[in-house]
């Protein structure tokens, strides 16, 4: 029988909060996290997109001024929120730091770092280039400084996934647990990529909504006149304990990891299948393996970018893996609110629905005006509270390349 895993700790620093309180508190009242920028190089690059959703709280306001100076902003997030998710598991005195792991992932990793150093290179030469600049760029910057701040010696793992990071990090943490390697595991995702280079990128892609006049009403998932999704930035994390592990010191349990599974699409490198085959997959595969049928669902945390293409296709695939029963789930799009986090979107989103099912309501979707008549799905856009009993969640990601995350949450 495989051990049981349960999340006795979050954290998180988003566009909508600095904490997870003030986070979680945001999200059942509708707050949108996306502000206009006022960056000199918004203007000096003449960026088509002047707008995007940075943290709530800045990182230089939580760590010392040594410490941010030695950490990209990816990783600054990473910390800020990993420190909330460890205090907040109460772990400390006694842990086996031999099994005690790390599994942190990002989408992009220290972009700020990568093209500052570039700057410094072209304009003062490479004598002028920081000693630390490796260490502050390299994608697993995170996951290296968490292990290293907590005292995780078994293991520090990077998923790098694009947008499926964050809730490959729990898929990864989950099997570090059941198989005996580990009995604790702070997993999570961290990014920060609101730098003119990634916002031009992705413009160019058109994958990026163009509202610069309203910004806060830019992220429309599901809306029949959405038009792409907003860049976002911050971290999420959550400490996975084996179930005997977490009751034998009396830990506070929010719910039970009870599930997950990670497919690929093999089918292009930036749409998603738009049948859905491969989200389908995932889907199942993690209700499979968290041992519960469709009608065990009560509410899904969607991917939901709002981009013209992306939501329709994870609507065809809840109904392919839920059936008849997608129309009596409740479904939130959070990143109507915080953005799109990329490769912590995840975790973010994770920490979201650990919430929703401990507290027994669902986060709002915003900014949904007119709803696409092709995605019919019931999309909680005012105060919604879950049912009694036994509740199961699902939470999803979906990244270019092809991959496919998903999450099962069960209360406990």
């Amino acid at each position: 029988m495989a051990r049981k895993v349960v999340i006795t700790g979050l954290g998180a620093t988003s566009p909508i909060g600095g904490d997870v309180p003030t986070t979680w508190k945001n999200s059942l009242q509708g707050v949108s996290g996306a502000r206009t920028l006022e960056d000199d190089w918004v203007e000096e690059y003449q960026l088509p997109v002047t707008f995007a959703a940075r943290v709530s709280t800045p990182a230089s306001e939580v760590l010392s001024r040594v410490e941010a100076k030695r950490m990209d902003p990816s990783t600054q997030f990473a910390i800020v929120s990993a420190r909330e998710a460890w205090k907040d598991s109460g772990l400390e005195e006694g842990l086996d730091r031999e099994r005690f792991a790390v599994s942190f992932a990002t989408g992009i990793g220290g972009v700020w770092t990568l093209l500052d150093a570039w700057d410094t290179l072209r304009e003062k030469g490479p004598r002028r280039v920081l000693p630390m600049t490796v260490p502050m760029l390299m994608p697993n910057g995170p996951a290296a400084a968490v292990s290293l701040d907590l005292g995780a010696r078994a293991g520090a793992f990077t998923p790098v996934s694009a947008c499926a990071s964050g809730t490959e990090a729990l898929h990864q943490g989950l099997d570090l647990i059941r198989s005996g390697r580990a009995d604790v595991v702070v997993a999570g995702g961290a990014e920060a990529a609101i730098h003119p280079m990634p916002l031009a990128a992705f413009n160019s892609m058109q994958a990026l909504s163009r509202r610069n006049d309203d910004p806060e009403h830019a992220s429309r998932p599901y809306d029949i006149d959405r038009d792409g999704f907003v860049m976002g930035e911050g971290a999420g994390a959550l400490v996975l304990e084996a179930e005997e592990h977490a009751k034998a010191r009396g830990a506070r349990i929010y719910g039970e990891l009870a599930g997950t599974a990670v497919t690929s699409d093999s089918y292009h490198i930036t749409a998603p299948d738009p049948e859905g085959l491969g989200a389908t997959r995932a889907l199942k595969a993690a209700m499979f393996d968290a041992r519960v049928q469709p009608n065990d669902i009560v509410h899904v945390n969607a991917h939901a970018t709002a981009t013209p293409v992306g939501d329709k296709p994870e609507y065809t695939a809840l109904r392919e893996a839920l059936g008849k029963h997608v129309d009596d789930v409740c479904v939130s799009a959070t990143k109507s609110q915080t953005g799109h986090l990329l490769g912590a979107s995840g975790a973010v989103e994770a920490v979201l629905t650990v919430l929703a099912v401990h507290e027994r309501q669902a986060p709002m979707t915003i900014n949904l005006d007119n709803q696409d008549p092709d995605i019919p799905l019931d999309v909680v856009t005012s105060e919604r509270h879950l049912p009694g009993g036994d509740i199961v969640a699902l939470s999803n990601s979906f990244g270019f390349g092809g991959h496919n995350a998903v999450i099962v949450i069960r209360n406990v």
